[in-house]
């Protein structure tokens, strides 16, 4: 999770929504019944990010989880594990990581921006599937609207050991690309997945990104799904062809930034 110290003027769309619910820590099975798909993603010795399964072999997450905070160099495949309903120290299931694609046009270094949080989405595929029946991946449903519901399950910073979910919470404000939401995200969050529930059943809209702040209270930035999943899968296809050929990718990650990624201190 990445902190964004700006105040955001121009993307509310009006005041914050009342009636947000507070995070609740899924602590028993029962607790965690219908999230067991939604998992900590432990990125080697270089901390956790929050992520969902879509499909038995797929993670979905955000992009900068791939690249080490410290030195801005990527974080291989090998090194990242995912752990289905990790919870006081057990996972439902352990996977390692076979491939990590982020979005093409992301990059992870300068500035943070609007324009990066568009892009800030990520594939991991697992190097098995999880075909278990309580885990069941989630299926991603249309960008969601203003003042609309919407819920989040995530890991946190003090909060590691097991997922906390905050049922209510809504869209304050759209941007291309950019979800602008009330929910409760702190570091570890990144990549958790935002729902909306329809018929009972939890559909993902949009991923967790950063935050920020909008009139001086904290907002979470979201990354809108709809066109950017297109690259992404075509991506990650690509990835897996050439896997399958025998030759490594070699991709230049960034260029001309000197001193390396630069990073944003969190707010007070």
């Amino acid at each position: 999770m990445r902190a964004i110290v700006w105040v955001i003027c121009l993307l509310a769309g009006g005041p914050l929504l009342a009636q947000e619910s507070a995070l609740r820590a899924l602590q028993t099975g029962d607790d965690t019944r219908g999230w067991e798909a939604v998992g900590r993603i432990n990125m080697g010795a270089r901390g956790f990010c929050t992520g969902a399964l879509v499909a038995p072999d797929l993670v979905l997450t955000a992009a900068h989880c791939l690249f080490d905070k410290r030195t801005g160099a990527r974080v291989q495949a090998r090194d990242i594990e995912f752990l289905a309903g990790w919870r006081n120290g057990r996972a439902i299931a352990y996977r390692g990581v076979r491939h990590a694609v982020a979005h093409p046009e992301y990059v992870y270094a300068g500035l943070e921006s609007l324009e990066r949080v568009a892009f800030d989405i990520a594939f991991l595929e697992l190097d098995q599937p999880i075909r278990l029946p309580s885990v069941q991946p989630f299926s991603i449903d249309a960008r969601p609207q203003n003042g609309e519901e919407v819920g989040v399950v995530s890991y946190g910073q003090d909060r590691a050991e097991a997922p906390s979910l905050q049922e209510v919470c809504h869209v304050m404000g759209r941007e291309p690309g950019v979800l602008i939401l009330t929910c409760s995200v702190d570091f570890g969050s990144s990549g958790a997945p935002i729902f909306v529930v329809k018929d009972g059943v939890a559909k993902v809209v949009s991923v967790v990104s950063a935050k920020a702040q909008v009139d001086g209270q904290d907002v979470a930035l979201g990354t809108s799904l709809a066109e950017p999943l297109v690259a992404l899968r075509a991506e990650l296809a690509a990835e897996q062809a050439l896997s399958r050929s025998g030759t490594s990718s070699v991709r230049m990650l960034s260029g001309g930034v000197g001193g390396g990624a630069k990073f944003v201190k969190p707010a007070p």
